[in-house]
């Protein structure tokens, strides 16, 4: 090829490349948005996330562009929030205005041995679960029952696919990755098996079904589709009942689940805390009776654990994402109907300006120098505002039941020594998992 015609080529790639750029520059600069980061046509502000790194590169571009900016996910602008002041402006002060569902293309595409180590991934997650089912279905799944567990290791790998680099690069570019080969394409799949799980157990309530006696949540659900059958605008749908029952079981089961293996492997590594623990489970609990909800309040050292085990582990630290629900002013900058917002929860809950020593694990934080119960305006786990966790109430008292009923009746040890490393979160992507871990219950 002639060097002039390859010269005119490349000159000609160059200018058409600064031209779309300065374009598309241009237009995004136009709106009034909070700053960030120039994005590139199509990827956005893809190349400003590190990879498998999303929860930490957000915290990092907040340190140069302040506690409110702009992030492009593809084409498509996202509000980033941090700190306890930015997030409670948002979410508490103008809460309606912030009370949208945000988009989250990983989920979105569907909804539309005894005294030996043993792994409390399936332990903990049978326990929480059968809370839900017993709420749900109104009863209750034996620890055996494979088609259970089957239903478990799906909520489980779902999560860690939706953290995993490619649920990441899904959330920000879901037009393009949806399409793109990858593990991120199981969630769907996941998705729709577990739906497939949900949609038999509601078909044997519908088929025996007594109106004047309901037994779970379906039962009093499938009641309300039968008197709203004749309002075309209803709510009360089949798609809505399987989506609902869903989220329940998604939500309510790894979140909590979740928790209490952080909180164990913390515990492990902190004897210390475990023995002081211990310690006023026998003194206000003793061993003659199981311990109950009411316990809570005669044992702020324990309320305080589960505190720091739940600010520490930080299970879900780029929140729920939430939209805008009109055009909104915050700060100074103008957030167009509809835009996506997150609300980033770790920069709460590990917030310096809230919590004396953030990056370390101490229920100090949550104690005042008598030794009692301390709140702190700043411990946001559920998230807060008009889209507060609707199971929070019941997440909170599963935690304290479960450590103390566990802690009353064993120690736990492990064999391996874990460092402070080990019980980090991660801080990857939407969730935090901890690492997989063997302990021994030994009878106390």
């Amino acid at each position: 090829m002639d060097i002039t015609v390859l010269g005119t080529i490349v000159l000609a790639v160059v200018i058409s490349c600064m031209l779309i750029y300065s374009t598309w520059s241009t237009m995004y600069r136009r709106r009034n948005l909070p700053p960030g980061p120039t994005p590139l046509p199509v990827i956005g502000n893809l190349l400003q996330i590190k990879r498998g790194r999303m929860v930490k590169s957000l915290m990092d571009l907040s340190e140069k562009y302040g506690s409110v900016y702009t992030l492009y996910f593809g084409s498509r602008p996202v509000i980033i929030l941090c700190g306890y002041k930015a997030v409670k402006e948002a979410l508490i002060d103008q809460g309606d205005e912030f009370s949208g569902r945000g988009r989250l293309p990983t989920l979105d595409r569907i909804f539309q041995g005894y005294e030996s180590p043993v792994n409390p991934t399936n332990i903990f997650a049978q326990a929480v679960s059968n809370v839900i089912c017993s709420i749900v279905f109104g009863n209750r799944y034996e620890y055996d029952d494979v088609k259970f567990l089957k239903l478990l290791n799906m909520f489980n790998e779902t999560f860690i696919l939706m953290s995993s680099t490619w649920g990441q690069l899904q959330d920000m570019m879901p037009m393009i990755i949806n399409h793109v080969p990858g593990p991120h394409q199981k969630i769907e799949k996941l998705l729709t098996k577990q739906l497939e799980f949900i949609s038999e157990t509601v078909k044997v309530n519908q088929d025996t079904l007594d109106p004047s006696s309901p037994r779970d949540f379906i039962d009093c659900f499938l009641i309300k589709m039968q008197q709203d059958k004749q309002n075309a605008t209803s709510e009360f749908t089949m798609k809505n009942l399987l989506m609902s029952v869903l989220n329940l079981f998604f939500a309510g089961t790894e979140t909590v689940s979740s928790t209490l293996r952080h909180g164990f492997l913390i515990l492990i590594k902190y004897p210390d805390i475990q023995a002081k623990l211990h310690e006023e489970i026998d003194r206000v609990i003793g061993q003659n009776r199981a311990p109950n909800i009411e316990d809570r309040g005669k044992m702020p050292y324990t309320d305080a654990v589960i505190h720091e085990i739940q600010r520490f582990s930080d299970v879900v630290p780029l929140n729920v994402p939430h939209s805008v629900t009109k055009d909104t002013h915050f700060r100074g900058y103008t957030i167009p109907k509809g835009t996506d917002v997150y609300p980033l929860l770790c920069s709460v809950l590990w917030d310096p300006s809230q919590f004396a020593t953030p990056n370390k694990f101490n229920p100090g934080h949550f104690l005042d120098d008598n030794g009692c119960f301390k709140k702190s305006d700043a411990f946001v786990p559920f998230s807060t505002g008009k889209r507060v966790c609707a199971g929070e109430g019941l997440a909170r008292m599963e935690l304290f039941i479960f450590l103390t009923n566990i802690l009353q009746n064993f120690k736990l040890s492990s064999e391996i020594h874990f460092t402070e490393s080990d019980i980090m979160p991660k801080m990857t992507g939407i969730a935090n998992v901890p690492i997989p871990y063997q302990l021994s219950f030994k009878p106390r």
